[in-house]
């Protein structure tokens, strides 16, 4: 059972015991991801996370939290999305003090010192050029790009070098004091604890200062979703093409989010997939391919990623639309959909043995949609869906003047991609 207690400050701590492990993990989200950044500041997020572990008033720099963590043979970590960001710690359940200390201390006393605040633009900027270099996860920032364009969800969440060099204390304290406050916070504890004793403790120490004022606070919904622009070119030299197809899917609430997370596994989701026997094992073209369904409040992303071979592109971008022509025109088969329902399942429970992915899973939910949510629930919802559910679903979704496509390789020419982006 899924528990949710609100303290007087509006704070809320998520909670899920899990009896039979011996660890536990506390994780804090904050609705203080990308999308919420002007443009100016895109990219500020991402910097006040790695500022969070530069040291507060218990904890005065990164060798003291690193410590307190690695004595008690911990693990800790922190995470920026669209939506949110995240800060967590795993420890032995009899050392769940060390993880809400620490948590405490970094979230809610952080100095954001200025010389720590200029040390840490060149690691952020050399990770800045890490994902550049990195075909595999530029591509994906590509994708968003071309769905939604020059507004917050279509920007990436290591921003821009010009924030990177210039962003302030005075920028990181008025964030700070605008988002991070109780009633846009949550935290949520998955493993073995005494909640009664945890959450007094997390009382007492979650005391946020006066200027984190509880605010209504929104974002700016999607615009103009899919402009006239059909194919993001990133002409790179490289040994392998890396190529994203997708469409516009289903926001987190949506009714048809299971039956397009189900198709996403018959397409691309395993190594018994249409895509990965179809454009893999038949004819070689791809040393990766996957579909993903990415969901937010309020919209949502169904794609294709792939590593294909840069001399048989063409090939490979055919031969994966021919996959969804393919769907349109036959459907899903019903034993294609169990197998899946099985597939989803399966690995969700596996995931979940870990306490930090549960702990992820009943924090988002209760973060983003208010709501209390466990194992059981989401396999009704997987169970629930029909053959006529998905199939009509991939109607939907695939269409040819929905499709867009973004690409990284040695090419020049977009409109030769452009031209191949067709169902005839």
């Amino acid at each position: 059972m899924v528990k949710t207690t609100k303290l007087k400050n509006n704070l809320r701590v998520v909670t899920k015991l899990l009896p039979n492990t011996n660890s536990i993990t506390v994780l804090i989200l904050v609705r203080a991801g990308s999308r919420y950044e002007k443009l100016e500041l895109n990219g500020i997020s991402h910097f006040l996370e790695h500022m969070f572990f530069k040291g507060a008033e218990k904890y005065k720099n990164t060798k003291e939290v690193s410590e307190a963590i690695d004595s008690v043979g911990g693990d800790f970590n922190a995470f920026t999305g669209k939506e949110y960001a995240g800060y967590f710690v795993k420890v032995s359940a009899d050392k769940y003090d060390v993880a809400i200390n620490v948590l405490a201390d970094m979230l809610i006393d952080a100095r954001l010192d200025v010389q720590e605040i200029e040390k840490e633009r060149g690691v952020i900027l050399e990770e800045y050029n890490m994902y550049q270099d990195t075909p595999m996860y530029q591509i994906g920032w590509d994708f968003e790009r071309l769905i939604y364009g020059d507004q917050p969800m279509g920007r990436d969440q290591i921003g821009t070098k010009e924030l990177i060099k210039s962003v302030s204390q005075q920028d990181f304290l008025n964030y700070l004091n605008d988002l991070y406050t109780p009633d846009n916070t949550v935290i949520a504890i998955a493993g073995n604890f005494e909640e009664e004793k945890i959450i007094k403790d997390i009382e007492n120490l979650f005391v946020f200062p006066n200027s984190r004022e509880n605010k209504k606070l929104s974002f700016d919904p999607i615009q103009n979703l899919l402009s006239e622009k059909k194919v993001w070119l990133r002409n790179k030299k490289t040994e392998q093409a890396h190529i994203v197809i997708g469409f516009p899917g289903f926001a987190a609430k949506d009714e048809r989010l299971y039956a397009s997370k189900l198709l996403a596994v018959i397409m691309g989701g395993n190594m018994s997939s249409r895509l990965f026997l179809a454009v893999r094992e038949a004819q070689g073209l791809a040393y990766y391919i996957n579909a993903n369904t990415d969901d937010y409040t309020d919209t949502g992303i169904w794609s294709v990623s792939a590593g294909v071979t840069v001399e048989k592109i063409d090939q490979a971008i055919k031969s994966t639309i021919n996959e969804f022509k393919k769907v349109v025109k036959e459907g899903i088969l019903a034993d294609e959909l169990e197998k899946a329902k099985s597939f989803l399942k399966g690995k969700m429970v596996l995931r979940l043995e870990d306490s930090e992915e549960y702990a992820h899973l009943i924090g988002k939910y209760a973060l983003l949609q208010n709501q209390e949510i466990g194992v059981e629930d989401i396999i009704k919802k997987i169970d629930e869906v029909t053959l006529n559910d998905i199939n009509q679903v991939a109607q939907e979704l695939f269409k040819e003047d929905l499709m867009r496509m973004a690409v990284i390789g040695p090419y020049d020419d977009q409109e030769h991609f452009e031209n191949l982006l067709k169902f005839d």
